[in-house]
């Protein structure tokens, strides 16, 4: 019985602390024509010929300070799939190889 007691504590904590990590947190598909200048350059550099497949805009509020970063889905020409993470104002947080 203690041990239940014990258990349910930890995943109620756990439970609170899992939502207030993602607290301030929001994503959306967007456009190219909606993603900045200098964001487009980096995933296009990055893309290599590719075809930006889709792009969601993320933002998180992180002690104060909203963050946006752009997440591009690409197929590249040689089929590889690619995902590229990009802050608006271009710089690359991630390249990754599906």
């Amino acid at each position: 019985m203690k041990n239940r007691l014990i258990l349910s504590m930890v995943l109620s904590a756990a439970m609170v602390f899992a939502t207030s990590a993602f607290a301030g947190s929001n994503e959306e598909k967007v456009q190219w024509d909606d993603v900045p200048i200098e964001a487009q350059k980096t995933i296009t550099h990055h893309a290599e010929g590719g075809d930006v497949q889709e792009i969601e805009k993320k933002t998180k509020t992180k002690n104060g300070k909203t963050i946006t970063i752009y997440e591009a889905d690409v197929i590249r020409a040689d089929g590889a799939k690619i995902e590229i993470k990009v802050r608006e104002n271009g710089k690359l947080i991630k390249f990754e190889y599906d």
